[in-house]
């Protein structure tokens, strides 16, 4: 009886048409293949081949646009998890925060970590517009990605207001009162807004149902897309840009 090593049958593997067609590019460390890893990666051909290694740095970009995208992630898993134990009806929906609260086994610390992240989350989208504005990194060719975050900032905002009412507690149901009543004061299409949010005059049922909607549904969808061309648009303009260069000649000052 013939015994076989591991790495003799990592070479048979390599050599069967199975292993081809899903390593395509082999497994040499070559510059060509770490470029074909990256042309023919579905998550990872968003990024360029080549970046400047000052890119890289802490304070080029302070990573705020991947902490709000780690964020987002979370968002996202934790939400899914949170949605096997909430039903948005009325009164059902504070019953079920209450189990999550008491009963669920780590419900607690899931709906905190859910609520935690959604701050984070603003809080970096906000740091981020404000490192690129003050980095002039708006403009051009980037102008259009500029708009682009813009979209995102206003949909991590709506996300983080649509999730407010979900708990349906005092806290969800006066903070969407007043919210709705202040987009109520918009001109022109105020009263429409207040109506379309709300499903109706006042905050009820069909407000609750609505919100959860759009929390769980359309708003993710928008971000998902919108974050998608962010992220290509970024590679298409040259890389992430950072603080203004010194002028040539001239030392930086440290």
């Amino acid at each position: 009886m013939t015994t076989l090593s591991l790495d003799s049958v990592f070479r048979r593997l390599r050599d069967t048409d199975a292993w081809r067609s899903v390593v395509r590019h082999g497994t040499a460390s070559t510059n060509r293949n770490r470029s074909l890893v990256v042309f023919e990666n579905l998550f990872l051909h968003v990024h360029p081949v080549k970046v400047r290694e000052k890119t890289l740095r802490f304070t080029h970009t302070y990573w705020l646009g991947g902490i709000a995208l780690a964020c987002a992630l979370i968002l996202v898993a934790t939400g899914v998890l949170l949605m096997f134990y909430y039903h948005p009806s009325v009164p059902q929906a504070y019953r079920d925060m209450k189990e999550l609260e008491f009963v669920v086994d780590n419900g607690l610390f899931l709906r905190n970590m859910h609520r935690w992240a959604a701050h984070l989350m603003v809080f970096a989208t906000f740091l981020h517009m404000m490192r690129v504005f003050f980095h002039r990194a708006y403009r051009p060719p980037r102008q259009f990605n500029w708009v682009v975050g813009v979209v995102l900032l206003c949909v991590t905002l709506l996300l983080s207001y649509t999730g407010y009412l979900l708990p349906w507690d005092q806290l969800a149901f006066w903070g969407v009162s007043v919210g709705t009543n202040m987009a109520k004061e918009a001109p022109l299409v105020g009263e429409k807004a207040r109506f379309l949010l709300l499903g109706g005059n006042i905050v009820s049922e069909n407000a609750l149902l609505r919100f959860y909607v759009l929390h769980c549904v359309v708003l993710p969808v928008a971000l998902l897309l919108m974050l998608s061309v962010h992220i290509w648009r970024v590679r298409k303009d040259g890389g992430v840009q950072g603080p203004p260069e010194a002028p040539r000649g001239k030392e930086e000052v440290r």
